[in-house]
């Protein structure tokens, strides 16, 4: 497959070429965003959200979820933050903890309503009393397995055609409304309309029809584009944009990365930065990129930073800039403006789920297909 060259070819900026770059209509779906958000609010009652308030705050709350779907819960604790009155969880797995039970409520969230692991959690939650949300689309096997709880409420999401990756705020919405009604975080409608806003400014200034000189995405994908990124993030906020950076970048771009968060990066993968993946001087100097093909995959930082770190967070970041760039090692930042935890958010996401799209097609890969995944669950049939 053709790969497109971000420096010197013009088919990059050529809308046409990159849509039959990417068939499965990955670049449409992310420019959909913002418009997710606004169908979540649209299509939520605010009789669901009073059942679920009805019996007050819980002692604990699980989301429940795989891949595109279980980030939903890493973008509630992030935004409930260190304030959440109440244990927060993410649970990726077959298994429900011994603890939970009727005092707790489990959030399962899948975008099919199929998700074999989602479906044991439910199912667990609904057997032990636990007070038990369903997020997913209607009629699926999560829906009816939350219809026969006796405290359940299940709240439907249209994803027809998209990717569960690609449905990130229209099942990460209800969620955060469900934590507004609970009294974990504040996360009124206006935040989110607000974050919705933002998706679509940065739609705007990253989609295909923006020039790469003015493209903050599409130069980040070009630097990504045979690389292996390391991808860091500061408080919460920048930690879950840099996972879902790194998760992307899997999916669409089929890069291995890895993704952590500061502070705890800088006492293990910062090592990484002397290791046999670093540029610099290792490169071939007779290495001709036209005649030779890419050289080798070497070690590239990104940096996602909130405006709101720790004051040690905030020096722990650029010494690590500044330590990776005196090794020759390239380093992206990436900011988040001011707002509304979902608003600082939405702007670090937006921009890397478009970088993500744009390394792809750098590549010459489709973005879209998920072939180990598909071949993986049919031999698990």
């Amino acid at each position: 497959m053709r790969t497109l060259n971000f420096a010197d070819d013009p088919q990059f900026d050529h809308v046409d070429a990159l849509t039959a770059a990417d068939p499965g209509g990955m670049l449409r779906a992310t420019a959909d965003s913002g418009a997710q958000i606004r169908r979540a609010l649209a299509a939520i009652e605010a009789d669901a959200l009073g059942l679920v308030a009805a019996e007050g705050r819980p002692r604990a709350v699980i989301v429940a979820g795989m891949g595109g779907s279980g980030i939903s819960g890493d973008v509630l604790a992030a935004v409930c933050g260190a304030g959440c009155p109440v244990a927060l969880s993410t649970l990726r797995g077959y298994t429900l903890p011994g603890w939970v039970g009727p005092l707790d409520l489990v959030i399962a969230v899948s975008c099919s309503g199929r998700t074999e692991e989602t479906l044991a959690i439910a199912a667990e939650a609904a057997r032990r009393g636990a007070r038990l949300v369903g997020v997913g689309t209607a009629g699926s096997p999560l829906h009816d397995v939350v219809a026969a709880a006796p405290r359940a409420v299940f709240f439907a999401v249209d994803a027809e055609g998209l990717m569960p990756r690609a449905s990130l705020w229209l099942l990460a919405t209800p969620v955060l409304l469900i934590a507004d009604a609970l009294g974990l975080a504040s996360v009124p409608r206006s935040a989110l309309e607000r974050a919705a806003d933002i998706l679509d400014e940065t739609s705007v200034e990253c989609g295909p029809v923006r020039p790469m000189p003015d493209n903050r995405a599409k130069l980040l994908g070009a630097s990504l584009a045979y690389s292996l990124p390391m991808v860091w993030g500061t408080t919460p906020i920048g930690a879950v944009a840099a996972y879902r950076m790194a998760c992307q970048l899997n999916e669409n771009a089929k890069l291995p990365v890895v993704s952590g968060a500061f502070p705890e990066v800088n006492h293990n993968q910062v090592v990484a930065l002397d290791g046999a993946f670093v540029g610099g001087d290792n490169h071939d100097i007779f290495h001709d990129s036209v005649n030779d093909g890419p050289g080798p995959m070497t070690l590239r930082l990104v940096l996602l930073r909130d405006v709101e770190e720790h004051v040690k967070e905030a020096q722990r970041a650029d010494i690590s800039q500044d330590l990776a760039e005196r090794r020759g090692i390239p380093v992206d930042v990436v900011s988040a403006i001011e707002g509304h935890p979902v608003v600082r958010l939405a702007s670090l996401i937006g921009l890397v789920d478009w970088a993500s799209i744009y390394a792809a097609i750098a590549l010459g890969i489709d973005p879209t297909p998920i072939g180990p995944i598909n071949e993986l669950k049919a031999r698990l049939r």
